[in-house]
Order: C-alpha cells, then sequence, then structure tokens
C-alpha cells in the first residue's frame, strides 16, 4: 500500500471516531446539566477541555462563555475553525474516503456520504434545534452503522488495519482525556453530599459508553476505584485504554510485523510494544494523584505514536500533521 492511501486510512478512522466521541460527551453532559445539580461551568468546562479547546475557545468567546451549554454545543457541533467539531470531523472523514474511493467500499462510502449530507442540510439544522438528543444520537448510531459496515464489507487488509489503527489510537487518547478531565472536576466539588459526585462518575461512564458494561461487571457499585479501574484496564470492554491500546498493537503489528527487520515503522512499533507493557503493569497509578501522571502518559505517548506512523509509515512530516489534533488537557 502507498503512504497516501494509508494515511488516508488512517485519518478517516480517526475523524470517525472523534465525531462520535464529541456528539456521545455533549449527549451525557447536556443531561447531567439537567439533572446533577451542578453549575453550568462545572457540567460544560470539563467538555471544552476535553476537546482541547480551551484557550481558542475562551479567545473567541470570553472567560465566562463556558457557561453557557448552547454556546458550547453549537461551537463543538458546527464550528468550521475546529478540528473536533461534529460536522468539521465528518467533513474531514468524507474527504479522506473519497480520496481513496479505489479502497473503501461502496456501502461505506454512501453511509459517510450520508451522515455527511444530512449534517449540511435542513433536516439536520432542524432535529439539531428540536430534539437535540435525538440529534446526537443519530450522530453516533451513523458513525457505528459505517464502522459496522466497513468492517463487514472491505477486505480485512492494510486499509482496513490503518483505519482501525485510527479508530484504536483515537479512542485511547480520547477516554484518557475523558477521564483525566471528570476526575480533576469531581475534585473541586465542594458540595458534601455525594449525589453530585455519584452523577458525574455516571456521566463519565456514559461518556464512555461504558454504562451498562460497568454495571454488569461490578454490579451496580458506583466508586472512585471501581470505575477508574474499568475504564482504564477492563481487558473486555472495547473503550477501555488498555483494550484500545491492545487492539492498536495488533492492528500494527498485521500492518508491519514486529520481527521484520529492514522494513519502515521500526520506532512506531517499538513505541507501542512499550506503551502496551507499561499500561500492563500500571495499576498502581490508578491511587491518587499519580492517576493524572498516568492518563497524562497515556495521551502524550498515544500523540507521540501517531506521529511516528506518520513520520515512518504515511509520508509526512510531523509537524504539518500534528496542527490537527487536539492538545493535551
Amino acid at each position: 500500500m502507498i503512504s497516501r492511501v494509508a494515511d488516508h486510512c488512517f485519518w478517516l478512522g480517526r475523524y470517525l471516531e472523534r465525531a462520535e466521541s464529541t456528539a456521545r460527551v455533549l449527549s451525557v453532559t447536556r443531561n447531567l446539566a439537567l439533572d446533577a445539580g451542578l453549575t453550568a461551568a462545572q457540567c460544560w468546562l470539563p467538555v471544552v477541555i476535553v476537546a482541547g479547546e480551551e484557550a481558542r475557545f475562551g479567545s473567541r468567546f470570553g472567560p465566562e462563555a463556558a457557561e453557557d451549554g448552547d454556546r458550547v454545543q453549537a461551537y463543538l457541533t458546527w464550528d468550521q475553525e475546529t478540528g473536533v467539531s461534529i460536522q468539521r470531523s465528518v467533513a474531514a472523514a468524507r474527504d479522506n474516503a473519497r480520496s481513496i474511493r479505489e479502497v473503501v467500499s461502496l456501502e461505506t462510502w454512501e453511509a459517510l456520504n450520508e451522515l455527511h449530507l444530512w449534517l449540511g442540510s435542513q433536516a439536520g439544522w432542524s432535529e439539531y434545534g428540536e430534539d437535540r438528543h435525538a440529534f446526537y444520537r443519530r450522530v453516533r448510531q451513523a458513525v457505528q452503522g459505517i464502522h459496522g459496515i466497513a468492517r463487514g464489507t472491505m477486505l480485512h487488509d492494510d486499509a482496513l488495519h490503518f483505519v482501525e489503527l485510527g479508530v484504536r489510537l483515537e479512542r485511547a487518547g480520547q477516554t484518557a482525556r475523558i477521564l483525566d478531565v471528570h476526575h480533576h472536576a469531581i475534585r473541586r466539588i465542594t458540595d458534601a453530599s455525594a449525589a453530585p459526585e455519584t452523577g458525574l462518575w455516571l456521566s463519565l461512564l456514559r461518556a464512555c459508553s461504558g454504562f451498562e458494561p460497568y454495571m454488569k461487571r461490578c454490579q451496580g457499585r458506583i466508586d472512585r476505584e471501581a470505575v477508574v479501574r474499568f475504564l482504564v484496564l477492563e481487558a473486555e470492554f472495547p473503550r477501555s485504554v488498555r483494550f484500545c491500546i491492545h487492539s492498536a498493537w495488533e492492528r500494527l503489528a498485521s500492518i508491519r510485523p514486529p520481527e521484520a527487520e529492514g522494513l519502515p515503522g521500526a520506532r512506531s512499533v517499538a513505541r507501542l510494544a512499550e506503551l502496551v507493557r507499561w499500561v500492563d503493569g500500571c495499576g498502581a497509578l490508578l491511587e491518587g494523584e499519580r492517576l493524572h501522571e498516568l492518563l497524562t502518559h497515556v495521551v502524550d505517548e498515544t500523540a507521540s505514536i501517531c506521529d511516528w506512523i506518520g513520520r515512518e509509515l504515511l509520508g509526512y512530516e510531523v509537524a504539518a500533521q500534528s496542527q490537527s489534533q487536539p492538545s493535551p488537557p
């Protein structure tokens, strides 16, 4: 596979995952703002931070703008100047897919193009205004459908491996970001009652699509240690940091076998293999202040691995591509 095609496949996966994650976080936070008894800033500022847009958002709209939930939602849904908004992410995913139509299956292209056209139509704008929950649900389900269609209609060769590699690395970073920001938000709560804290942990699980799996695994017990351990180390939950890192390693190893000598990608393979080993042994870091250290390391390492993949396998300079990625919180 030539590097141009691999590059488009990799970023197709990343942008799809980014759009779905943003839609999920906005939907969950909207419900949290209605039910948890928290201030608007406590609900919406973490969303902006997770997206890596705190500085840019504040400079455009002012330091108090994060208290306006509607402004935050509009910014992260429709804004054309940020690479993490839903519409911009879907458009970027479509642009990448269009560039590799000889690789992407017809059914995958049609599903992605349908989502893109709906977002730009009056129907999409109307649903956003009339039923925000249904709007975010449609985006999530559409992206999940695109992933399923791709797996069911494309050859399981290097093209799909690169798509899935982008998805898994983006997802690992997103889970780490969401957990880190919510963890700090919970620590800042001054209310002595446990109700706001429990609401935040539940919203965190829902933001990572982990509510039902967590309840089945932990039998309804909601506490910091159990939630953190589940989202970081649960080997059977597809959005945990550990699962995503292991899955990314499997995809990269399928593309560039670790034992193959003299082929590009040696540094990328080595860095991802080291991250796999580190995550497997990081249980002691899940306590207290060290949790931030763990999550920051995951965010930094996944970004660095993406840069090395770009440099060694996708044929571009790191500095040029890093502008399209949200900065760590």
